[in-house]
């Protein structure tokens, strides 16, 4: 079982925290190269759901080969990684996943990572959080990834693995079971809730196959009632969001409370907050987009605790 970084006398241990939040994830790279180019050392990694991912690429050495595949990547391409099941837990089966994450992870279990990692999963049985120090790599994303209802879950031992954003969309505390003094946090759920309902496309009313409005010459029409009035009014102007909308619309409010309440406890010395409330669940093909805004959100941050770090008394942690 993997131990957590032995503090070095010479500074403070630093961890990073990735948190949950699907193609918004792809923001983890961008700040990771901030990171880099601030001289700033990370001694390990925790990582929630997509931050698991993004985590275990760059604790194995292979960010930069899950990053160039990312901007290459367009909708054929995500489709070729779905792998849609019979509904009985989940709608994906989430194999084709597993085998890209395999891809992009150089060691085969979690101990024999270059940088303590850690994956933040969820227990279905219980609701209690499961940090994954050990065993195989690709399991352990995999359990981290799996977004109820839409992914399968994972048996991992004793128990039944579901997505680590339903208990620690932020795990700065998994960071610092890891040993780290000081805390480079990531919320990719922050406003997104609003974000989301500001950037909605206008919607024009239900639409034919041929861009017409129901209401078109050729359509009958119910008697007009006040009430049949008022239906037809508001399917006109309100489009009601599907199945996988109403799921992942339910799941975006749930992580943004979660992670509102565990940051007010578990306070990291650095939050960095990209603004990605725009993007959706799967848009993973604006990931140029998404990595410049990680990047350029966390220059700030990461300048002030660069200076901080080159102090005699460098920055130390929050009690």
């Amino acid at each position: 079982m993997s131990t957590p970084v032995e503090t070095r006398k010479s500074r403070p241990t630093i961890g990073l925290a990735l948190g949950s939040g699907s193609a918004r994830g792809l923001a983890h790279i961008g700040v990771i190269h901030a990171i880099e180019e601030s001289g700033i050392p990370v001694d390990a990694v925790a990582g929630s759901s997509i931050g698991a991912l993004v985590g275990a690429a760059y604790a194995s050495g292979r960010l930069n080969t899950l990053e160039q595949d990312f901007l290459n990547i367009d909708w054929k391409r995500i489709g070729t990684l779905l792998d849609p099941v019979f509904p009985r837990s989940g709608l994906i089966d989430g194999r084709r996943i597993a085998g890209f994450v395999r891809s992009h992870v150089s060691v085969g279990t979690v101990e024999r990572l270059p940088i303590p990692f850690c994956a933040v999963a969820t227990d279905l049985t219980s609701g209690r959080e499961v940090l994954i120090r050990d065993g195989d790599v690709i399991d352990a994303v995999r359990a981290s990834i799996s977004m109820p209802g839409i992914f399968s879950p994972v048996r991992h031992r004793e128990g039944i693995l579901v997505d680590g954003g339903l208990a620690n969309p932020v795990p700065v505390s998994a960071a610092r079971a890891l040993g780290a003094d000081i805390v480079i946090a990531v919320d990719l759920n922050y406003n997104i809730v609003a974000g989301k309902s500001r950037h909605r496309p206008a919607g024009s009313g239900v639409k034919s196959r041929h861009g017409k409005g129901t209401a078109g010459k050729r359509r009958i029409r119910p008697p007009s009632t006040p009430a049949v009035d008022r239906i037809r009014s508001w399917l006109e102007k309100e489009r009601l969001p599907g199945m996988i909308e109403v799921l992942l619309g339910s799941l975006h409010i749930m992580q943004e409370q979660i992670t509102t309440g565990r940051l007010l406890i578990e306070r990291p010395e650095v939050l960095i907050r990209p603004p990605l409330g725009s993007v959706r669940l799967l848009e993973f093909d604006r990931a140029e987009e998404i990595i410049r805004i990680g990047y350029r959100s966390a220059l700030g941050p990461l300048r002030e605790l660069a200076e901080a770090l080159r102090q005699p008394n460098g920055p130390m942690r929050r009690t």
